[in-house]
């Protein structure tokens, strides 16, 4: 039983990160664009990770595109920005776009 909580608490502690991640994307609305899996009015953000995966610089490229918008990249509609996300916040939410897989 002991085990099975300790166990429990380190997968609890792993998935915390994400789970808090996914609670900032949505307290700055980018759930009402965006879904992790599938393309809603913007790319899904699995669609994201993987574009700029092998970009070095990706995590500041789409931080300041959460703070500045942008458009083109996918499609026509554009990206509007979003300046009352903070640059700490946009990073945070960047780097767990680029982790969704």
């Amino acid at each position: 039983m002991k085990r099975t909580l300790i166990t429990l608490a380190l997968a609890l502690t792993a998935a915390a990160p994400a789970m808090a991640d996914l609670a900032l994307a949505k307290s700055k609305n980018c759930m009402a664009c965006h879904a992790v899996d599938k393309k809603l009015v913007g790319p899904a953000f699995k669609d994201v990770a993987a574009k700029y995966a092998s970009q070095k610089d990706a995590t500041e490229k789409l931080a300041a595109k959460i703070i500045k918008g942008g458009g083109g990249v996918w499609g026509p509609v554009p990206m509007p920005a979003n300046a009352a996300v903070s640059e700490a916040d946009a990073k945070t939410l960047a780097a767990w776009v680029l982790a969704q897989k």
